[in-house]
């Protein structure tokens, strides 16, 4: 399907998705008789995001390329959008002002890092690891390879965490208490990519793949949920060493559009002591 038709059907679910959350009463308005569909009207969202119907429905089909700033701000503000959700809803409806050159628009493909950065992974006193747009894993360091499993004994397809996370009964084992808020960042994850690099075709696939082999993934991905996480925690469950309660730190790396995440143990649990069991074994 041509490029453009795809970010115009982005576009549109995801206005339609962020409208079906709002009810009138959220915004302050009075809601008149039954509704076929649940949240804003689009007569609703135009009118406080203060510009006509016909303009909005334009913006919404995708068919007004040249909107402005001002009217984007006041979309999202009627919408209550995020950050992430804001930059996402630029990128749809502009597309040609979000990557003005080939270049921009070209996604890395997983490849080797830098010594350098080969080196500050290796440096990191707990798991860390790299993944690209797509969550490729491009490097890691031991400490990594010893909790989630060694990436570089897998074939290249299966070596991307939103392959694991939905297609592989381990990584779903492992991340047994946390596994619906690993899935749902990973998701919110690649919908960012998505909006930033819409003809990425290895993408593409990748979300075709995981749609028809993983129902969760899909019913995920319906919901248009965008989130671009810096921080969190995941509880994890190691098949040797039990488990493992583990913070973690995203540094965006923005000149390869890759991301380093690094996990330290969460105070006052067993995990700094079972990551030093597992590192005295694989080190």
């Amino acid at each position: 399907m041509d490029s453009a038709v795809e970010r115009r059907s982005e576009l549109r679910q995801f206005l339609r998705s962020r409208r079906a959350r709002l009810q009138p009463a959220d915004v302050g308005l009075v809601s008149y008789g039954p509704r076929r569909v649940p949240g804003l009207r689009r007569e609703e969202l135009a009118q406080l995001a203060g510009v006509s119907v016909e303009y909005y429905v334009r913006l919404e089909q995708g068919r007004n390329p040249h909107v402005s700033d001002g009217v984007l701000d006041a979309v999202g503000r009627a919408l209550r959008l995020d950050a992430a959700e804001q930059d996402h809803l630029r990128s749809l409806a502009r597309p040609d002002r979000a990557r003005p050159t080939a270049a921009a628009r070209e996604v890395p493909r997983p490849g080797p890092v830098r010594p350098a950065l080969q080196r500050l992974l290796d440096g990191q006193p707990g798991p860390a690891y790299v993944t690209g747009p797509r969550t490729d894993v491009v490097a890691w360091n031991a400490q990594a390879a010893a909790v989630f499993g060694d990436f570089g004994e897998l074939p290249p397809q299966q070596r991307n965490f939103a392959y694991l996370t939905f297609l592989d009964e381990t990584y779903r084992a492992l991340f047994a208490d946390s596994w619906q808020a690993k899935a749902e960042s990973t998701v919110a994850f690649l919908r960012v990519g998505v909006g930033r690099h819409p003809d990425d075709a290895d993408l593409a696939s990748l979300l075709g793949l995981l749609t028809m082999k993983s129902p969760e993934f899909a019913a995920l991905w319906a919901r248009q949920d965008v989130r671009d996480k810096s921080a969190g925690r995941y509880l994890l469950r190691h098949a040797v060493v039990g488990p493992l309660d583990l913070d973690f730190e995203i540094l965006h790396l923005p000149e390869a559009g890759q991301v380093l995440v690094s996990y330290v143990p969460v105070p006052d649990t067993e995990a700094g002591q079972n990551l030093a069991l597992l590192a005295s074994w694989t080190g």
